[in-house]
């Protein structure tokens, strides 16, 4: 369950974190709290204009281990579960700087929301979407202000509802959560890259303004998310969804 890394390289004004876990790039908790410390690192790092976040291998993120929500016993370890997505999306939209999400493939729900607070999202045509949580006895309340203030609440309905489908690369990009999509892995590289050293070059006090204005409204955020923390963390302890996270885990 805790097996997994992350991983920091810094180059021309960039800082690039690559997340990873053998389970699809799922993440438990260990490693929600090492990638929000990384992100308060790199904002802190005078060297670091601008900051990637990206994953090793073909997936972007599975969203939450499914073993560590398994072995969830109390509701207070549920609600720290959960915090742990709460505090890395409220740090991405704290960070002064500009993130940018390459995205190289599959994302499922927390996965998704790492997407959404993001400031910028490119992506491969592989890049397929789909917010699970409804079908497994939970749903996607913690990452839902962030999703829905991305992609509109119609989309995010149509996602959270039907939880079974994947959406594709062009449908996330036509509602707003990608940017780009590029045909392949070599050109998403290079125009990640091109971006994010744009950025990097501009100046530090309009970039910063920018970002405090593309998240103005979402000061309650600390809070907000927290309550939506403490709902998830009723639903997962619940019989249903246990049972559900079992069968999944058998497939």
């Amino acid at each position: 369950m805790n097996k997994g890394k992350i991983s920091v390289e810094s180059r021309n004004g960039v800082g690039y974190i690559t997340f990873y876990h053998p389970s699809s790039n799922s993440f438990p908790s260990i490693l929600l709290k090492e990638l929000q410390q990384t992100f308060q690192k790199l904002d802190n790092d005078s060297d670091v204009k601008s900051i990637v976040l990206q994953s090793e291998g073909r997936t972007f993120c599975a969203g939450a281990s499914f073993d560590e929500l398994l072995s969830l016993e109390t509701h207070e370890q549920a609600v720290n579960f959960f915090m742990g997505f709460a505090n890395v999306i409220n740090t991405m939209r704290k960070t002064k700087k500009i993130i940018i999400a390459k995205v190289q493939g599959k994302s499922v729900g927390g996965g998704v929301g790492l997407i959404a607070a993001s400031d910028y999202a490119m992506a491969t045509d592989l890049a397929a979407i789909k917010l699970s949580e409804l079908s497994i006895g939970i749903g996607p309340f913690v990452i839902a202000p962030a999703v829905k203030r991305k992609i509109g609440i119609a989309a995010f309905s149509e996602m959270s509802i039907n939880a079974t489908k994947w959406h594709t690369a062009f449908w996330a990009r036509e509602k707003g959560l990608f940017a780009q999509v590029f045909d392949n892995q070599n050109q998403l590289d290079e125009e990640v890259e091109l971006l994010a050293e744009k950025l990097a070059g501009y100046d530090k006090v309009a970039t910063e303004k920018l970002k405090q204005e593309i998240w103005l409204g979402t000061e309650n955020w600390d809070k907000y998310l927290a309550e939506k923390a403490e709902i998830s963390a009723g639903l997962v302890l619940q019989e249903f969804t246990r049972e559900k996270l079992l069968s999944f885990k058998k497939k």
